[in-house]
Protein backbone atom coordinates (compact mmCIF):
# COMPACT_ATOMS: atom_id res chain seq x y z
CA UNK A 1 0.00 0.00 0.00
CA UNK A 2 1.19 3.52 -0.74
CA UNK A 3 1.24 6.31 1.82
CA UNK A 4 -1.57 8.03 -0.08
CA UNK A 5 -3.78 4.95 0.15
CA UNK A 6 -3.12 4.59 3.88
CA UNK A 7 -4.05 8.25 4.33
CA UNK A 8 -7.35 7.70 2.49
CA UNK A 9 -8.18 4.62 4.61
CA UNK A 10 -7.57 6.69 7.73
CA UNK A 11 -9.68 9.55 6.35
CA UNK A 12 -12.68 7.33 5.62
CA UNK A 13 -12.37 5.74 9.08
CA UNK A 14 -12.32 9.16 10.74
CA UNK A 15 -15.26 10.34 8.62
CA UNK A 16 -17.61 7.41 9.23
CA UNK A 17 -16.67 6.57 12.81
CA UNK A 18 -16.45 10.20 13.90
CA UNK A 19 -19.71 11.23 12.25
CA UNK A 20 -21.44 8.10 13.57
CA UNK A 21 -20.25 8.94 17.08
CA UNK A 22 -21.57 12.50 16.76
CA UNK A 23 -24.94 11.12 15.66
CA UNK A 24 -24.93 8.72 18.62
CA UNK A 25 -24.21 11.56 21.04
CA UNK A 26 -27.05 13.62 19.58
CA UNK A 27 -29.45 10.68 19.84
CA UNK A 28 -28.57 10.24 23.54
CA UNK A 29 -29.17 13.87 24.46
CA UNK A 30 -31.96 14.63 26.97
CA UNK A 31 -35.49 15.11 25.72
CA UNK A 32 -36.09 18.57 24.34
CA UNK A 33 -38.27 21.24 25.93
CA UNK A 34 -41.80 20.18 25.05
CA UNK A 35 -42.87 23.20 23.03
CA UNK A 36 -44.25 21.74 19.82
CA UNK A 37 -43.62 24.09 16.91
CA UNK A 38 -46.49 24.14 14.45
CA UNK A 39 -47.14 23.67 11.59
CA UNK A 40 -45.99 20.05 11.72
CA UNK A 41 -45.94 18.61 8.17
CA UNK A 42 -46.64 15.01 9.20
CA UNK A 43 -50.09 16.02 10.47
CA UNK A 44 -52.23 14.39 7.80
CA UNK A 45 -54.80 16.84 6.45
CA UNK A 46 -53.86 19.49 9.00
CA UNK A 47 -50.24 20.38 8.35
CA UNK A 48 -51.04 23.09 5.81
CA UNK A 49 -52.83 25.25 8.38
CA UNK A 50 -50.88 24.30 11.51
CA UNK A 51 -53.45 21.93 12.96
CA UNK A 52 -52.93 18.93 15.20
CA UNK A 53 -54.54 15.59 15.94
CA UNK A 54 -55.03 16.96 19.46
CA UNK A 55 -57.99 18.85 17.97
CA UNK A 56 -59.93 15.61 17.80
CA UNK A 57 -62.43 14.86 20.53
CA UNK A 58 -61.04 11.99 22.65
CA UNK A 59 -57.85 12.09 20.57
CA UNK A 60 -56.13 9.59 22.87
CA UNK A 61 -58.55 6.87 21.80
CA UNK A 62 -57.71 7.25 18.10
CA UNK A 63 -54.49 6.50 16.21
CA UNK A 64 -52.66 9.56 14.92
CA UNK A 65 -52.63 9.74 11.12
CA UNK A 66 -49.16 10.55 9.83
CA UNK A 67 -48.29 11.90 6.39
CA UNK A 68 -44.83 10.71 5.34
CA UNK A 69 -45.25 12.57 2.05
CA UNK A 70 -45.75 15.83 3.97
CA UNK A 71 -42.51 15.32 5.86
CA UNK A 72 -40.56 14.41 2.74
CA UNK A 73 -41.94 17.43 0.89
CA UNK A 74 -40.96 19.79 3.70
CA UNK A 75 -37.53 18.17 4.12
CA UNK A 76 -36.84 18.50 0.39
CA UNK A 77 -37.65 22.22 0.49
CA UNK A 78 -35.22 22.75 3.36
CA UNK A 79 -32.43 20.38 2.36
CA UNK A 80 -32.36 21.09 -1.37
CA UNK A 81 -33.50 24.72 -1.52
CA UNK A 82 -32.69 25.93 2.04
CA UNK A 83 -36.07 27.66 2.18
CA UNK A 84 -35.69 29.08 5.71
CA UNK A 85 -32.58 31.01 4.68
CA UNK A 86 -34.27 32.09 1.44
CA UNK A 87 -37.10 33.72 3.41
CA UNK A 88 -34.99 35.13 6.25
CA UNK A 89 -31.58 35.99 4.77
CA UNK A 90 -31.81 36.25 1.00
CA UNK A 91 -28.38 37.88 0.62
CA UNK A 92 -26.65 34.94 2.26
CA UNK A 93 -28.85 32.39 0.46
CA UNK A 94 -27.51 33.61 -2.91
CA UNK A 95 -24.19 31.93 -2.05
CA UNK A 96 -25.34 29.27 0.42
CA UNK A 97 -27.65 27.63 -2.12
CA UNK A 98 -25.01 26.98 -4.84
CA UNK A 99 -22.55 25.92 -2.14
CA UNK A 100 -24.87 23.27 -0.69
CA UNK A 101 -26.31 22.19 -4.03
CA UNK A 102 -22.78 21.78 -5.36
CA UNK A 103 -21.96 19.60 -2.35
CA UNK A 104 -24.98 17.41 -3.04
CA UNK A 105 -23.86 16.94 -6.64
CA UNK A 106 -20.36 16.08 -5.44
CA UNK A 107 -21.71 13.46 -3.01
CA UNK A 108 -23.54 11.80 -5.91
CA UNK A 109 -20.40 12.17 -8.02
CA UNK A 110 -18.26 10.38 -5.41
CA UNK A 111 -20.81 7.56 -5.16
CA UNK A 112 -20.71 7.15 -8.95
CA UNK A 113 -16.91 7.11 -8.88
CA UNK A 114 -17.05 4.28 -6.34
CA UNK A 115 -19.63 2.44 -8.44
CA UNK A 116 -17.45 2.85 -11.52
CA UNK A 117 -14.40 1.66 -9.57
CA UNK A 118 -16.32 -1.43 -8.47
CA UNK A 119 -17.19 -2.18 -12.09
CA UNK A 120 -13.52 -1.82 -12.99
CA UNK A 121 -12.61 -4.30 -10.25
CA UNK A 122 -15.06 -6.92 -11.57
CA UNK A 123 -13.82 -6.47 -15.11
CA UNK A 124 -16.31 -3.99 -16.59
CA UNK A 125 -14.32 -0.95 -17.79
CA UNK A 126 -16.13 2.38 -17.59
CA UNK A 127 -15.68 4.13 -20.91
CA UNK A 128 -17.53 5.62 -23.86
CA UNK A 129 -17.28 2.24 -25.58
CA UNK A 130 -18.52 0.07 -22.71
CA UNK A 131 -21.94 -1.46 -22.10
CA UNK A 132 -25.00 0.66 -21.30
CA UNK A 133 -24.25 0.96 -17.57
CA UNK A 134 -20.57 1.72 -18.17
CA UNK A 135 -21.38 4.36 -20.80
CA UNK A 136 -24.03 5.94 -18.59
CA UNK A 137 -21.59 6.22 -15.67
CA UNK A 138 -18.95 7.63 -17.97
CA UNK A 139 -21.15 10.39 -19.39
CA UNK A 140 -23.01 11.25 -16.16
CA UNK A 141 -19.94 11.39 -13.91
CA UNK A 142 -18.12 14.07 -15.89
CA UNK A 143 -20.75 16.86 -15.72
CA UNK A 144 -21.64 16.00 -12.12
CA UNK A 145 -18.04 16.40 -10.97
CA UNK A 146 -17.46 19.56 -12.96
CA UNK A 147 -20.73 21.35 -12.19
CA UNK A 148 -20.68 20.27 -8.55
CA UNK A 149 -17.14 21.54 -8.03
CA UNK A 150 -17.86 24.81 -9.85
CA UNK A 151 -21.04 25.53 -7.87
CA UNK A 152 -19.43 24.61 -4.54
CA UNK A 153 -16.42 26.80 -5.35
CA UNK A 154 -18.62 29.76 -6.28
CA UNK A 155 -20.71 29.34 -3.15
CA UNK A 156 -17.77 28.91 -0.77
CA UNK A 157 -15.97 31.91 -2.23
CA UNK A 158 -19.12 34.03 -1.95
CA UNK A 159 -19.69 32.94 1.66
CA UNK A 160 -16.08 33.74 2.54
CA UNK A 161 -16.25 37.21 0.95
CA UNK A 162 -19.59 37.83 2.68
CA UNK A 163 -18.10 37.00 6.07
CA UNK A 164 -15.16 39.29 5.38
CA UNK A 165 -17.15 42.27 4.08
CA UNK A 166 -20.52 42.22 5.85
CA UNK A 167 -20.42 43.77 9.32
CA UNK A 168 -23.27 41.64 10.66
CA UNK A 169 -21.54 38.41 9.60
CA UNK A 170 -18.10 39.51 10.82
CA UNK A 171 -19.49 40.08 14.28
CA UNK A 172 -20.83 36.54 14.50
CA UNK A 173 -17.95 34.75 12.76
CA UNK A 174 -15.09 32.97 14.51
CA UNK A 175 -11.75 31.84 13.11
CA UNK A 176 -12.96 28.32 12.41
CA UNK A 177 -15.68 29.71 10.10
CA UNK A 178 -13.04 31.26 7.87
CA UNK A 179 -10.74 28.24 8.12
CA UNK A 180 -13.55 25.84 7.13
CA UNK A 181 -14.38 27.83 4.00
CA UNK A 182 -10.71 28.21 3.01
CA UNK A 183 -10.11 24.46 3.45
CA UNK A 184 -13.21 23.63 1.39
CA UNK A 185 -12.13 26.07 -1.30
CA UNK A 186 -8.74 24.37 -1.43
CA UNK A 187 -10.42 20.98 -1.88
CA UNK A 188 -12.76 22.23 -4.64
CA UNK A 189 -10.15 24.24 -6.54
CA UNK A 190 -7.54 21.46 -6.38
CA UNK A 191 -10.17 19.05 -7.71
CA UNK A 192 -10.97 21.33 -10.62
CA UNK A 193 -7.25 21.77 -11.35
CA UNK A 194 -6.63 18.01 -11.29
CA UNK A 195 -9.61 17.49 -13.59
CA UNK A 196 -8.44 20.12 -16.07
CA UNK A 197 -4.82 19.02 -15.97
CA UNK A 198 -5.16 15.37 -16.94
CA UNK A 199 -8.29 13.65 -15.58
CA UNK A 200 -11.16 15.09 -17.65
CA UNK A 201 -12.89 11.68 -17.80
CA UNK A 202 -12.09 10.88 -14.13
CA UNK A 203 -10.35 7.69 -15.23
CA UNK A 204 -7.49 8.30 -12.79
CA UNK A 205 -9.98 8.79 -9.96
CA UNK A 206 -11.78 5.52 -10.73
CA UNK A 207 -8.52 3.62 -11.03
CA UNK A 208 -7.25 4.91 -7.68
CA UNK A 209 -10.51 4.03 -5.90
CA UNK A 210 -10.56 0.63 -7.63
CA UNK A 211 -7.13 -0.10 -6.16
CA UNK A 212 -8.33 1.25 -2.83
CA UNK A 213 -11.42 -0.98 -2.54
CA UNK A 214 -9.54 -4.04 -3.85
CA UNK A 215 -6.66 -3.46 -1.40
CA UNK A 216 -4.10 -3.39 -4.17
CA UNK A 217 -1.15 -0.99 -4.37
CA UNK A 218 -1.97 2.07 -6.45
CA UNK A 219 0.34 3.12 -9.22
CA UNK A 220 1.92 6.56 -9.46
CA UNK A 221 -0.49 9.49 -9.63
CA UNK A 222 -0.01 13.06 -10.79
CA UNK A 223 1.06 15.77 -8.37
CA UNK A 224 -2.22 17.63 -8.92
CA UNK A 225 -4.31 14.55 -8.16
CA UNK A 226 -2.21 13.67 -5.10
CA UNK A 227 -2.57 17.22 -3.75
CA UNK A 228 -6.34 17.04 -4.17
CA UNK A 229 -6.52 13.68 -2.38
CA UNK A 230 -4.41 14.91 0.53
CA UNK A 231 -6.60 17.98 0.97
CA UNK A 232 -9.79 15.88 0.69
CA UNK A 233 -8.43 13.40 3.24
CA UNK A 234 -7.54 16.15 5.70
CA UNK A 235 -11.03 17.60 5.34
CA UNK A 236 -12.71 14.22 5.97
CA UNK A 237 -10.60 13.69 9.10
CA UNK A 238 -11.38 17.21 10.32
CA UNK A 239 -15.12 17.23 9.55
CA UNK A 240 -16.44 15.15 12.51
CA UNK A 241 -14.86 17.57 14.98
CA UNK A 242 -16.61 20.66 13.59
CA UNK A 243 -20.07 22.20 13.54
CA UNK A 244 -20.28 21.17 9.89
CA UNK A 245 -21.81 17.93 11.17
CA UNK A 246 -25.04 19.93 11.30
CA UNK A 247 -26.08 17.81 8.32
CA UNK A 248 -26.54 15.02 10.91
CA UNK A 249 -28.07 17.34 13.48
CA UNK A 250 -30.81 18.44 11.09
CA UNK A 251 -32.56 15.10 11.50
CA UNK A 252 -32.76 15.54 15.27
CA UNK A 253 -33.62 19.23 15.02
CA UNK A 254 -36.65 18.52 12.86
CA UNK A 255 -37.83 15.05 13.85
CA UNK A 256 -36.96 15.13 17.55
CA UNK A 257 -37.56 18.81 18.34
CA UNK A 258 -39.64 20.79 15.86
CA UNK A 259 -41.94 17.97 14.71
CA UNK A 260 -41.90 15.70 17.76
CA UNK A 261 -45.51 15.79 18.99
CA UNK A 262 -45.87 12.35 20.59
CA UNK A 263 -48.24 12.48 23.58
CA UNK A 264 -46.76 12.03 27.04
CA UNK A 265 -48.85 9.16 28.37
CA UNK A 266 -48.41 7.29 31.63
CA UNK A 267 -45.86 4.49 31.48
CA UNK A 268 -44.41 5.57 28.14
CA UNK A 269 -40.74 5.88 27.22
CA UNK A 270 -41.32 9.61 26.79
CA UNK A 271 -42.59 9.92 30.37
CA UNK A 272 -39.45 8.15 31.60
CA UNK A 273 -37.20 10.51 29.64
CA UNK A 274 -39.06 13.57 30.94
CA UNK A 275 -38.75 12.34 34.54
CA UNK A 276 -35.03 11.85 33.99
CA UNK A 277 -34.72 15.41 32.67
CA UNK A 278 -36.64 16.77 35.66
CA UNK A 279 -34.03 15.15 37.91
CA UNK A 280 -31.12 17.07 36.34
CA UNK A 281 -29.44 19.73 38.47
CA UNK A 282 -29.89 23.38 37.50
CA UNK A 283 -26.36 24.73 37.00
CA UNK A 284 -27.21 28.35 36.20
CA UNK A 285 -29.22 31.06 37.89
CA UNK A 286 -31.47 34.00 37.03
CA UNK A 287 -33.81 36.31 38.96
CA UNK A 288 -36.51 33.63 38.75
CA UNK A 289 -34.23 30.55 38.85
CA UNK A 290 -31.97 29.34 41.66
CA UNK A 291 -28.96 27.19 41.00
CA UNK A 292 -28.37 23.90 42.79
CA UNK A 293 -31.84 22.34 42.79
CA UNK A 294 -33.39 19.94 40.31
CA UNK A 295 -35.59 21.03 37.44
CA UNK A 296 -38.57 19.42 39.16
CA UNK A 297 -37.95 21.52 42.28
CA UNK A 298 -37.43 24.64 40.20
CA UNK A 299 -40.61 24.10 38.19
CA UNK A 300 -42.62 23.44 41.35
CA UNK A 301 -41.21 26.51 43.07
CA UNK A 302 -41.87 28.78 40.08
CA UNK A 303 -45.35 27.35 39.68
CA UNK A 304 -46.12 27.97 43.36
CA UNK A 305 -44.93 31.58 43.13
CA UNK A 306 -47.14 32.23 40.10
CA UNK A 307 -50.32 30.98 41.81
Amino acid sequence: MTELQLLMYAAYAFLFVGTGYRAYRMAKMPVHLRWDLYPIPHEKGRGHYGGSYFEEVDWWTKPAEVSVQGELREMAKEIVFIQSMYHNNRRLWVFSFPFHFGLYLLVVFVLLIFLGAFLEVVGVPVSAEGNLLARSLYYVTIPLGLIGSALATLGALGLLVSRLTRVDLRRTSVRSDYFNLILLLAVFVSGLFAWGAEDVAYAQSRLFIARLISFQPAGPVSAAFATHLVLAALFMMYLPFTHMTHFVGKYFTYHKVRWEDSPNVKGSVLEKRINEALGYTVTWSAPHIKTGGTWAETATEVGTKNE
